[in-house]
């Protein structure tokens, strides 16, 4: 029985292992029947819908991957041709994540984020709730224009810093007995903990000095190529996130050793408010990234992705671009970074908000000041302000005038004023300014004298540009590029075979229900499937599912298509949900079950300000209460 048990247990070991084979092998031949026995251009397109939905949500093969499948077997079905399955895969907003990617591998390379992230920390105070909010701020900024994971990789580590300094204060306080603890509940355990405090200082992001005072933010390009290329996580194992909820590559994340994070857990902090305030402050950064990526289209892949599918559908449609999704989103964030600051404050530091908002130095702890000199110290390692770091705000801040000013609506745009209409995009200023950093030099015009702040440029060339071609092929997340053209083949598909048509039908049922209880469920129902499904893959096939009911019950598609795409985002309960999650879990400061009890109230709030959103200023922005012409268009030409 034993030998026949082991064997079992074998077999089933290696079945796990070769799990995702199998998936990739079986489910193309489980459904395969349904475009055999209904040889019908709507079920050989739901065959090929269904078999890259799986392989999305399964990850049995990465996502790139699995979005080619549409390429090979629309054109095996007959559903689409060759070619007209290929001009799916580069539309404009590839063009414009081009041109984006080049304005952040000019921030990145010159450490303009880091400036804007110390500045903005220096401001806000050293006091725990003002740091959090603090951090909450520049990461929300930073993520409006670079993607959620790479703005989270590089803030963290200048939280990982403050939060060291806060740690090694509080074990000199007690060793000391110089300061009064501020949870008395814990002094007992605070004296218990003396003797193995020293041992179990956190190891990620800093080298192991004698003296913790001493110790020295790591940043990637020490690691690796010594260039300035901004903040970033130190090594981290083997394993590579393939959830990806931004436009830059995905991050390698190495999940610290078990062991080694219970420890850290159980006896690195000086006392219990401690550990809230790393929880915190950890916790705190990735829900700003999230929310920061709402804000603009391209702050993370499922705007784009939105926009991409909502403007081929409806290409009489002018009513998305950068200005009114601003418009629209920008209150959401503001909203949504107040409510998600008060939930985490009263959650881990409490509800003692008089003493976070008072301005009074007489106040401040000695950590609180030796946390602000830290980052004071931080900040003046960056020297004086570059040239290049001029010219990339500069650009920076011209981008968005244009984007801003191409069509606002209430007044005539700069487009206006060309003959021709409807030729120049938001795409046409990105890969405009994107181009000019591959010409502009990055040395000041006539100056001679060499700095350290060029220490970038190659051989020291004095014209070598703001960034290269090998700074742009390091940030260009051509796998996002190809599931987002993986997403437009699929609706192209549904589009030409009338299967979007079809499953509207189906949907008729639901046409009793008003406008905001579909919104409602289709907003729970897709924030529920992102926390285990990637962010792009669950959007890609939500969006035609959703148009079409929208057709079909006679709602406005923004409507539904905006709030689910917003929604899309809100996988913040478990590390796997997206890349910021598995970064701040690393760290080694949260739990699981923090997590999760931190991120189910986050949702909540973010359902209930995007309901709050659609329902009140979305209205009259977008004119949701009629049916709009472009989309009456649209559905009598898909049931012809």
């Amino acid at each position: 029985m034993r030998l026949e048990a082991a064997a079992r247990m074998d077999l089933f070991r290696k079945l796990w292992k070769a799990r995702k084979l199998i998936v990739v092998v079986f489910i193309p031949l489980s459904l395969l029947p349904l475009p055999l026995i209904h040889p019908t251009s709507e079920a050989c397109c739901a065959y090929v819908l269904m078999v890259t939905a799986v392989y999305w949500v399964s990850e049995a093969v990465p996502l790139g991957a699995a979005a080619l499948v549409p390429a090979f077997l629309y054109p095996l079905f007959g559903v689409l041709k060759s070619s007209e399955v290929a001009a799916e895969y580069c539309k404009d907003t590839t063009l414009l994540l081009m041109g984006v990617i080049c304005l952040a591998a000019s921030i990145e390379k010159w450490n303009l984020h880091k400036r804007i992230a110390l500045r903005m920390v220096m401001i806000a105070g050293a006091k725990p709730g003002m740091l959090v909010l603090g951090f909450m701020c520049c990461t929300v900024f930073l993520s409006m224009w670079l993607s959620n994971t790479s703005t989270t990789a590089m803030v963290m580590p200048i939280a990982e810093a403050v939060l060291q300094q806060l740690i090694c204060t509080g074990l000199a306080d007690s060793h000391n007995d110089s300061e009064t603890a501020e949870a008395p509940e814990d002094d007992g355990a605070v004296s218990d903990k003396e003797e193995n405090l020293d041992k179990n200082q956190l190891e990620l992001l800093y080298r192991n000095d004698s003296d913790c005072n001493k110790q020295e933010l790591s940043t990637l390009s020490e690691v690796q190529t010594e260039e300035v290329n901004g903040l970033g996580l130190r090594a981290m194992s083997n394993q590579y996130l393939r959830h990806t909820n931004g436009h830059l590559p995905q991050v390698a994340i190495e999940i610290p050793n078990v062991k080694r994070v219970r420890a850290r857990r159980d006896s690195q902090y000086p006392t219990k408010r401690d550990h809230m305030i790393c929880k915190c402050l950890s916790l705190s950064i990735t829900y700003a990234a999230t929310i920061g990526g709402l804000i603009t289209i391209t702050g993370t892949s499922t705007n784009l992705i939105f926009a991409e599918q909502f403007n081929t559908r409806y290409p009489d449609a002018k009513v998305i671009n950068f200005g009114t999704w601003f418009i629209f989103s920008f209150p959401i964030a503001i909203i949504m970074l107040i409510l998600t600051w008060l939930w985490l404050h009263f959650l881990f530091l409490g509800c003692n908000f008089r003493e976070t908002c008072s301005l009074s130095k007489k106040r401040k702890t000695r950590r609180e000041m030796l946390s602000e000199k830290r980052i004071h110290e931080e900040y003046a390692k960056l020297g004086p302000i570059s040239y290049p770091e001029v010219v990339t705000g500069v650009f920076f801040i011209l981008m968005t005038l244009l984007w801003f000013t191409r069509e606002p609506g209430f007044v005539p745009g700069w487009t206006s004023l060309f003959e021709k209409k409807g030729y120049r995009t938001d795409a046409t200023v990105s890969v405009l300014l994107g181009f000019l950093l591959f010409l502009i030099p990055a040395r000041r015009p006539f100056s001679s004298s060499s700095s350290s702040s060029y220490s970038n440029t190659e051989d020291d060339d004095p014209l070598a540009p703001m960034i290269t071609w090998k700074d742009f092929q390091r940030l260009m997340p051509w796998e996002i590029v190809i599931l987002v053209g993986g997403g437009y083949a699929l609706a192209a598909g549904c589009k030409v075979s009338g299967l979007s048509v079809w499953i509207g039908r189906q949907l008729e049922p639901m046409s009793g229900l008003p406008p905001w209880a579909v919104t409602l469920l289709a907003c729970l129902l897709v924030s529920a499937v992102t926390e285990f499904a990637s962010n792009p893959a669950t959007l890609t096939v939500f969006l035609p599912i959703l148009s079409a009911l929208s057709e079909t019950l006679l709602i406005n598609p923004l409507h539904t298509l905006i709030p689910a795409t917003m929604c899309v985002s809100f996988g913040v309960m478990l590390p796997v949900g997206n890349p910021p999650n598995a970064i701040v879990f690393s760290y080694g400061h949260v739990k699981i079950s923090d997590m999760v009890k931190a991120g189910f109230g986050v949702n909540l709030i973010g359902v209930a300000v995007v309901m709050l959103a659609i329902t009140t200023w979305g209205v009259p922005l977008f004119n949701l209460t009629e049916f709009p012409t472009w989309a009456v268009a649209r559905n009598v030409s898909g049931s012809l």
